[in-house]
């Protein structure tokens, strides 16, 4: 297993991403449904890529593009929500693991700036 495959993050915002999918797996709506996906799958998916680069640096860069998608992602929640595309219980929940997973981005952003 990779290194990055043992960041929580990671892990939690893989799950977030799989939860999304299954949430919306009925959606007819594809342009919404392929952005709100898009912005899901690119959070755990710029995590790995910027890890693999093996430079603190481009790792902090990655990290930013994840952390912007987690705050699309979030906006494309509450749009689900107010359009009955996913419940409001739901949507409340992985809109707050989407808060926590920016945080701990933030939290290794700031780790690599000292490193």
């Amino acid at each position: 297993m990779e290194a990055f495959e043992k960041l929580d993050v990671w892990k939690r915002s893989s799950r977030l991403c799989v939860e999304l999918y299954k949430a919306i797996e009925s959606c007819r709506d594809w342009a919404f449904k392929d952005q709100i996906t898009r912005a899901a799958l690119s959070i755990p998916s710029n995590i790995a890529e910027g890890y693999e680069r093996d430079s603190n640096k481009e790792f902090a860069y990655f990290l930013r593009v994840a952390k912007g998608s987690a705050g699309e992602l979030r906006t494309q929640l509450y749009v689900a929500a107010e359009i009955g595309l996913i419940g409001r219980k739901s949507t409340l929940e992985m809109v707050e693991e989407a808060r926590e997973i920016a945080r701990m981005l933030q939290g290794l952003i700031k780790a690599c700036a000292e490193a």
